[in-house]
C-alpha cells in the first residue's frame, strides 16, 4: 500500500500503512504452544519437588538441622548454593526437607478434606430436605470464616503439633468440596440411569456409591489438585506464625519467618524458601487449570 499524503490545516499529513494483523489461526496456534509449554514447565517443577520430598535424605548436601556457628549467614556460593542461616544451617538442605513436610501435609489434608467434603456434598445433594439444609448451613458457617482465621482459632484451641495441624487444615478446607460436589450431584441425580436404578429398587446408599460417586470423580480430581496449592500456602502461613511445624524441623513458612528480620543483610535466608514456595504453588495451580481444561468440569471461578 502506498502512503497517502494530504493537507490538513496547512500541514502535510502522511498516512502510515497499518501492520498486517496475524491470522486468527496463527494466534490460536501460538496460544496453544504457550499453554503447552506452561504445562510442561509446571509438570517439571512438580516432579522435581516430589523427587526432593521422596529423596530428601540423599539429595541434601548437608544435615538440615546441623548447627555450624562458624558458617552463619554465608551468602550463596558453590559450597552452599542457597547460603546459610543464622545458625549456619544449609538453606538448600532445609528447603529440600521442607518440601517433604509441605507435600506430605498437603496430600494428607487434601485427601481427608476431599473425602469428607465430597461425602457430605453427595449426601446433601442426593437426599435433600433436612440433611441438605443442615449440611449446607454447616458449610456456610465454615465458609464465612477466612481459612487462615479459622485455622488460627482451631490451632489455639487444640494445640500445636503435626497431627493437630493436619486436623486444623482439614477442618478449614472440607466445605469447598462439599459445596461444589452438592451442585454436581443435584444435576446427576436427575439423569436417566439414576432414575432407573431407583425404579429397580436400589437403595440410596447403593445409588450414591454406584452411580453418583463415579460421576463426580473427574471434578474431585480437579478440586483436589487446585486445593493442594492452597493447603501448601496455608501450612506455610501457620508455620510462619509459629502455629505449624515446630523447630528444628524444616518448613518453608518457618524458614521465611526466621529470615524476615535479616532482609537487608542476609536476604537469601528469607528469599530462597519464599521463591521455592511461590514457584511450587504456581506450578501446582497451572497443573490444576490444565486438568480442569482437559476434564472440563464446571467449577466456579471463586474456587
Amino acid at each position: 500500500m502506498r502512503p497517502v499524503i494530504g493537507q490538513t490545516a496547512g500541514k502535510t499529513v502522511r498516512e502510515i500503512p497499518a501492520e498486517p494483523a496475524l491470522p486468527a489461526a496463527t494466534q490460536a496456534r501460538s496460544r496453544r504452544r504457550l499453554a503447552r509449554a506452561q504445562r510442561w514447565a509446571a509438570l517439571a517443577v512438580v516432579l522435581a519437588v516430589c523427587a526432593c520430598a521422596v529423596l530428601a535424605e540423599w539429595l541434601s548436601p548437608f544435615d538440615p538441622v546441623a548447627i555450624a556457628l562458624a558458617d552463619t549467614f554465608q551468602p550463596p556460593s558453590l559450597a552452599h548454593w542457597m547460603g546459610t542461616d543464622q545458625l549456619g544451617r544449609d538453606i538448600l538442605s532445609r528447603v529440600i526437607h521442607g518440601a517433604r513436610v509441605s507435600l506430605a501435609i498437603a496430600l494428607i489434608v487434601v485427601t481427608l478434606a476431599g473425602v469428607l467434603g465430597t461425602l457430605l456434598g453427595v449426601v446433601a445433594g442426593y437426599l435433600g430436605g433436612v440433611a441438605d439444609a443442615f449440611i449446607m448451613r454447616l458449610t456456610d458457617m465454615q465458609l464465612a470464616f477466612p481459612a487462615v482465621i479459622l485455622a488460627l482459632v482451631l490451632a489455639g484451641v487444640i494445640g500445636v503439633n503435626m497431627s493437630n495441624l493436619v486436623v486444623v487444615l482439614t477442618l478449614a478446607n472440607w466445605a469447598r468440596f462439599a459445596r461444589i460436589t452438592r451442585g454436581e450431584v443435584l444435576s446427576l441425580k436427575s439423569r436417566e440411569y439414576v432414575l432407573l436404578a431407583r425404579l429397580a429398587g436400589a437403595g440410596p446408599a447403593w445409588v450414591m456409591l454406584r452411580h453418583i460417586v463415579p460421576g463426580i470423580a473427574g471434578i474431585f480430581v480437579v478440586l483436589a489438585t487446585l486445593d493442594i496449592g492452597s493447603v501448601i500456602i496455608l501450612e506455610a502461613t501457620m508455620s510462619f506464625l509459629g502455629l505449624g511445624v515446630q523447630p528444628p524441623a524444616a518448613s518453608w513458612g518457618s524458614m521465611i519467618a526466621e529470615g524476615r528480620g535479616q532482609l537487608s543483610t542476609a536476604w537469601w535466608v528469607c528469599v530462597m524458601p519464599g521463591a521455592v514456595l511461590i514457584v511450587t504453588v504456581l506450578a501446582v495451580n497451572l497443573l490444576g487449570d490444565a486438568l480442569r481444561g482437559k476434564l472440563n468440569p464446571v467449577i466456579p471461578q471463586t474456587w
